[in-house]
């Protein structure tokens, strides 16, 4: 029998999606499951993206240009310029999704073996993207003690080697919500101007910021406009997870050729994809404004009940709509397993997603959680309650 590559055998399983087969079973059984375990949001995606689906009327669904349609790169550039962003449209490639994004800025900056440090915990993803492209990422550590802040320049410095070629940051943050403030954003720059580094910035959940404070775009900093890379994505900000539409922004003309190179190799973006993210610039204001009152309420609405837990640590998130929570138990993983296969409360349970799979370093997060806000507040209301009820019996039942 032959023997699968050694990039099959390292490719790890989701955490977000590997206790996928013991939601399953529960619901067998009639068992209700709260899915706070992924980010996909019930928000309705906006009207005028479908109605561009609906009304297309070409008879062939050509291949499209490579680096993406062009009227969909032009309106980009306008979008990014209201934001305070000056690019032009031959500094965005489209992408199948902000994966196919971040895979080829890793391929394109890094070597295999080069290493990119990344602030841990981080979107679980980064990992398999690092096995696909031969990457090594470097965690550094923020604590939930800090609200997951930007750790200091020392303990970045002392993590750069002559193999280090990156460093990427997730802003506003998967999982922990947190929001990087402008004065860490340019701790960041003099540390990548110091050394040269390339800076690939993920900010796919920029439309989702509360408690006042700005979203700031590393795209803003001065001095090091030819480092930084934007990762960006139709996903999660016009609820359109389904549609893999991403994008890639740089300045640097040698990395834009380069990534145009492999964006040829794939041929194009999806066609129809583009079509609807293009119309979706189009959304009325106000889809925004109120998808960010209801987001801001099911946050607040989630994390004061969590921390009415005896024993749980939840910070309050600033920015996207996960945050991480620490339980009183051994072994998060176990726990959530357990609520899955052996509790129910009022013929209801939870799924959540098990904190040390967005960790690099090993024995972290064991006793943390990733939570995505994405059910209407009856819902979450009820799964922290059946939280409650399932942290009370599984520890009687471990005497914990």
């Amino acid at each position: 029998m032959p023997q699968i590559s050694e990039k099959g055998i390292n490719m790890p399983a989701s955490p977000i999606r590997k206790l996928v087969p013991y939601a399953d079973a529960a619901k067998e059984k009639g068992i209700k499951v709260y899915h706070l375990n992924i980010g996909q949001p019930d928000i309705c995606s906006p009207q005028v993206a479908l109605d561009a689906v609906k009304n297309f009327k070409e008879k062939i669904i050509e291949y499209g240009h490579s680096a993406g349609n062009l009227s969909y790169r032009q309106n980009l550039s306008k979008y990014y310029s209201k934001m305070g962003i000056d690019v032009s449209p031959d500094d965005i490639l489209i992408t199948t999704g902000g994966s196919e994004a971040l895979v080829i800025s890793l391929m394109v900056c890094l070597n295999p073996g080069d290493e990119v440090i990344v602030p841990e915990p981080f979107y679980t993803n980064y990992n398999s993207f690092a096995v696909q492209t031969g990457a090594k990422i470097v965690p550094i550590a923020t604590t939930i003690e800090s609200g997951f802040a930007l750790p200091s320049i020392d303990e970045f410095e002392n993590r750069i080697t002559p193999k280090t070629k990156a460093i990427l940051l997730c802003n506003p943050n998967n999982p922990t919500g947190y929001l990087y403030s402008k004065e860490e954003l340019e701790r960041l720059r003099d540390i990548v101007a110091k050394y040269d580094l390339f800076l690939i910035s993920d900010e796919v959940y920029r439309e989702f910021c509360y408690s006042g404070e700005k979203y700031h775009s590393c795209m803003d900093l001065k001095g090091i406009e030819n480092n930084v890379i934007l990762i960006d994505s139709t996903s999660k900000r016009y609820s359109m997870c389904g549609l893999r539409v991403g994008t890639l922004v740089t300045k640097n003309k040698e990395v834009v050729e380069s990534m145009l190179h492999f964006c040829q190799s794939r041929l194009c973006a999806p066609i129809l994809g583009q079509i609807a993210a293009e119309a979706a610039l189009n959304t009325p204001p106000e889809y925004f404004r109120e998808i960010h009152r209801e987001y801001k309420e099911r946050r607040d609405c989630l994390i004061n009940g969590l921390n009415e837990i005896e024993g749980v640590v939840c910070p309050l998130p600033k920015g996207a709509f996960y945050t991480m929570a620490k339980l009183p138990v051994n072994n998060a993983e176990d726990f959530a397993k357990w609520m899955l296969n052996d509790f129910e409360y009022r013929k209801q349970t939870v799924m959540v997603a098990p904190g040390s799979g967005f960790y690099r370093t090993k024995n972290m997060g064991i006793d943390e959680i990733r939570i995505a806000y994405v059910l209407k507040k009856p819902d979450l209301i009820n799964a922290v309650e059946c939280i409650k009820y399932a942290l009370k019996e599984y520890k009687e039942k471990n005497d914990l």
